[in-house]
């Protein structure tokens, strides 16, 4: 519970001593760059797979006559875009971007340049951490958009390289029965998961005390923290509007 507090605190005094607008617009320009297009190659390869063996795996397990073909791509849509593509995404997202968040942010405070941005009044927190948590707030939900499409391509290309389902039908199940709260609902996940793996990610880093050693446990404890805090805000969202 003292952590979860100092956690509060943390995010609290993000928001006190603020520079001026300019200055957190370029910072955060920088770090979405670094956030955003940096993670596109890693989350097109994940999402690309991740919808083709999934859309594999529904044929081979609905083969029946009873069931039409269209229904093969039907299930891969709803469990990409209401669950695969925010959470999954979200976790790969935890370790790749929230790993390098922490580190970054820990190494400056072990060689004391967080301390010497605080000796000439600058609030560290607010200047180094606020700017991450808005681009990942920006970033993240372009990234899952981008790898729900992926994911939907790449069981199309799956589906019909292989023959399990022709184009047609898996277009036709892709349509079939649309619910657009789906979207919503993921766009949703994206935008608290995005503030969850940069605020945690930070926190760790900011308070990091020691050395080297120190850093890269910083680092596995970020990534561990974001992907429990994303399964917990997963099931508490899926409660609060399912």
């Amino acid at each position: 519970m003292s952590s979860l507090g100092k956690y509060f605190i943390f995010i609290f005094h993000l928001f006190k001593n603020r520079e001026t607008f300019r200055t957190y617009l370029k910072l955060t320009l920088n770090e979405a760059v670094n956030i955003g297009w940096n993670s596109l190659v890693l989350i097109a390869i994940v999402a690309t797979f991740m919808g083709a063996v999934s859309t594999l795996q529904t044929a081979y397990n609905l083969v029946s006559p009873l069931i039409s073909n269209e229904r093969y791509s039907f299930a891969p849509r709803d469990l990409t875009i209401m669950e695969l593509a925010p959470t999954i995404i979200g976790i790969v997202y935890a370790g790749k971007v929230g790993s390098n968040i922490a580190s970054e942010l820990g190494t400056m405070r072990i060689t004391e340049q967080i301390d010497a941005l605080e000796v000439m009044g600058i609030n560290a927190g607010s200047y180094l951490v606020l700017p991450k948590i808005v681009a990942s707030i920006l970033m993240f939900p372009v990234l899952v958009v981008i790898a729900a499409f992926l994911a939907i391509a790449g069981g199309y290309l799956a589906a019909t390289i292989t023959g399990v389902v022709s184009g047609s039908d898996y277009v036709y199940g892709i349509r079939s029965q649309f619910n657009e709260f789906m979207v919503t609902f993921m766009l949703i996940k994206a935008f608290i998961f995005a503030f969850l793996v940069a605020s945690i990610a930070a926190y760790k880093g900011f308070y990091t005390r020691g050395g080297a050693l120190e850093v890269g446990q910083a680092s596995t404890q970020a990534v561990t923290s974001s992907c429990i805090a994303i399964l917990l805000a997963d099931y508490l969202l899926a409660q609060l509007l399912l």
